[in-house]
């Protein structure tokens, strides 16, 4: 029963850690893509690729700016769940 417990928790952790480090990226895309979406809405122009080529800067900026701190979390928990992986098998 304990074990089932630990590996929920961890899950959880899972979950928590994937969202930390996509919400930047997806939160920036959204804000890009509503922006664009409202100009183009209010000039009429209906191109599709409009959209891709600010969504793809702003997505390669937050990427240079968050993208050290992304990868420390994901290795911090990558480092978290191998130790933890030692501790069970004892």
């Amino acid at each position: 029963m304990e074990q089932s417990q630990h590996f929920l928790a961890l899950a959880d952790r899972m979950l928590w850690v994937a969202a930390l480090a996509s919400a930047p990226i997806l939160i920036t895309t959204l804000a890009v893509g509503l922006i664009v979406g409202i100009v183009q809405a209010a000039t009429s122009v209906n191109e599709q690729t409009l959209t891709f080529v600010p969504k793809l800067a702003v997505t390669a900026f937050v990427l240079v700016v968050f993208g050290a701190s992304m990868m420390g979390l994901i290795s911090d928990f990558t480092k978290e769940i191998f130790t933890q992986i030692a501790q069970v098998t004892r």
